[in-house]
């Protein structure tokens, strides 16, 4: 593996904490997937970098009844910053929150993005380092959506 393959991340693990302030610092998600993924696209890196905030999904993650993909987010974030009952717990939707470089050429570097994450999430990561998205990727696909994506980010990170 070159370090070329090799991203910088940050990564969180799942809080009714973390939620609160991704819902109140950034707001809705820009995107939403069946797969239970919400995503941020934001320039909030180093130097004003374009990131990715991704909160990934547990391992075989299940949309609570009732709600669209793109009520999930709000519905649970709403329950969980005023202290109503969540359409589903917090540990059957969503495992951690990612944020990466978007473009590959600015290269960022993982202690800058640290520093700039925890200022503009107002809390600080759980792991910080380099990735390999091909390999997680690769195997959350090989799985079928049944391993952590969090998990193994974890893994690479030593977290």
């Amino acid at each position: 593996m070159t370090d070329r393959q090799r991203v910088a991340s940050c990564v969180w693990r799942a809080s009714p904490d973390l939620v609160v302030a991704l819902d109140s610092r950034f707001g809705e998600p820009v995107d939403t997937y069946v797969n239970g993924s919400q995503v941020w696209i934001r320039e909030d890196g180093p130097g004003g970098a374009l990131v990715e905030w991704r909160l990934h999904p547990v391992a075989g993650y299940r949309r609570p009844p009732g709600l669209a993909t793109e009520e999930v987010f709000a519905a649970v974030a709403l329950a969980l910053g005023t202290g109503a009952r969540p359409p589903a717990p917090l540990e059957a939707l969503w495992d951690g929150l990612e944020v990466f470089g978007v473009e590959p050429d600015d290269r960022i570097e993982p202690q800058p993005l640290a520093a700039a994450a925890t200022e503009v999430l107002g809390l600080a990561p759980d792991a910080v380092g380099l990735v390999d998205h091909d390999t997680v990727g690769d195997a959350w696909e090989r799985s079928r959506g049944g391993m952590s994506i969090v998990d193994a980010l974890l893994g690479q990170l030593g977290g």
